[in-house]
């Protein structure tokens, strides 16, 4: 009976323990998405067009956080580079929209001809959870392009 109460007791600790590591995984938030995007362009400045579209495509490369992953578009709404899925990049995504029917990308674009960082708040699936959620998209706008990295909101 003791070892049947230990065995329990061992395998509620590691129950627990798996339920503490997927609730640690934490959503990013609106501070470490503006972060991001601003470290995005930096590289972009610092290391040209090409080098930072490759380093964006790298599912596991430094613009990729939990749930937050950088896109950059050019102002046509091609997709130059996808942090999340690179069957986007050369896309032109001008008539997508989400679960509403808001042409999230089409309105993006227009905003960033402005030439000044924005939110923008539209509906997309996670990558995380896979599920379509309310999203916050913080976008900036350099040179012809825009870099953008979003939230999810809960």
């Amino acid at each position: 009976m003791i070892a049947l109460s230990a065995r329990s007791l061992l395998l509620a600790g590691l129950l627990a323990g798996a339920s503490f590591t997927a609730s640690a995984v934490e959503t990013v938030t609106k501070p470490e998405a503006e972060t991001m995007v601003r470290k995005a362009v930096a590289y972009l400045k610092a290391h040209g067009r090409e080098n930072t579209f490759a380093e964006v495509n790298k599912k596991d490369g430094q613009f990729v956080d939990r749930d937050l992953y950088i896109v950059v578009y050019g102002l046509d709404a091609t997709v130059h580079a996808h942090g999340a899925n690179a069957r986007m990049v050369g896309k032109n995504l001008m008539e997508i929209k989400d679960v509403d029917g808001k042409a999230f990308v089409k309105e993006r674009v227009t905003m960033a001809q402005k030439k000044v960082p924005f939110w923008q708040e539209y509906k997309f699936t996670n990558p995380v959870s896979g599920k379509i959620e309310p999203k916050a998209m913080y976008c900036i706008p350099e040179e012809d392009l825009v870099v953008c990295g979003g939230v999810y909101l809960k």
